[in-house]
């Protein structure tokens, strides 16, 4: 893997300031653009280490703290493991911050995001790719089908709420999408459940986009995260072979 190094950077925005860590390899020059979607848990080691890893392999990968309206990151402090079913305060603290984060304030952040990528002098010209986990799955589809000029893959991991009956569901972003997509979906995972599953199936499909989605056999909800009891070895090595593929055909 490539030397790399990462950085506090600060992310100016329509409501704000986005705390931020850039990592990219060491060599100075540009690289393609990956903008990381954080999981619930937001913008720590763990999700420092995974944006190093993807910088490792020639990329420079921006994670913002996507609750910076909520202050810096930590938002919330989260023990060195997280196990939500010995800690479920943890989540309860988590889920009135992720409910106020509405698909049009994701669409407008991921605007300053995906403006700050392509200002930077560490970031290739042209589209980036996005990937996401968790919730930040969710916010990887929606950036993909509001900025369409600037992405040119997605990818989300152990996702959830991704094809909803409400009138802002992410998937009916799906006609407005021109990226390949990429989901992994985590097997029997009740924030995905089989019928959410089929109908973001069905609306990729029916709207033309290239895509690719796969269950994750025996793999629980948050399963790429290594800092969490969720994590399952073997199904996140999957899912970074699956997420480089995805980054190969792209850049």
């Amino acid at each position: 893997m490539t030397a790399v190094q990462g950085t506090a950077v600060d992310v100016p925005t329509e409501d704000g300031v986005a705390d931020a860590y850039l990592s990219r390899p060491a060599a100075g020059v540009p690289r393609p653009g990956v903008l990381l979607y954080q999981d619930a848990f937001g913008l720590r080691p763990h999700l420092r280490a995974m944006a190093d890893r993807l910088a490792g392999a020639g990329y420079a990968v921006l994670v913002p703290n996507v609750f910076y309206r909520h202050g810096r990151s930590p938002v919330v402090e989260l023990p060195e493991f997280i196990d939500t079913e010995a800690r479920p305060d943890i989540f309860e603290r988590l889920l009135p911050v992720m409910r106020s984060l509405t698909p049009d304030l994701v669409t407008r952040d991921a605007g300053a995001y995906l403006r700050w990528m392509a200002r930077s002098p560490l970031v290739a010209d042209g589209p980036v790719a996005v990937t996401g986990y968790c919730m930040g799955a969710r916010l990887s589809l929606l950036t993909a089908g509001t900025h369409p000029e600037r992405v040119a893959a997605a990818a989300g991991f152990h996702g959830g709420r991704l094809a909803t009956e409400a009138p802002d569901s992410p998937h009916l972003v799906a006609g407005r999408v021109t990226a390949e997509l990429y989901f992994g979906h985590a097997d029997d995972d009740p924030a995905l459940p089989p019928e959410e599953k089929e109908r973001l199936e069905k609306a990729l499909t029916a709207a033309g986009v290239r895509h690719r989605c796969e269950v994750y056999e025996g793999a629980r909800h948050g399963f790429t995260q290594a800092d969490t009891a969720a994590y399952q070895e073997a199904a996140s090595e999957r899912h970074w072979a699956a997420l480089l593929d995805l980054l190969t055909r792209t850049f």
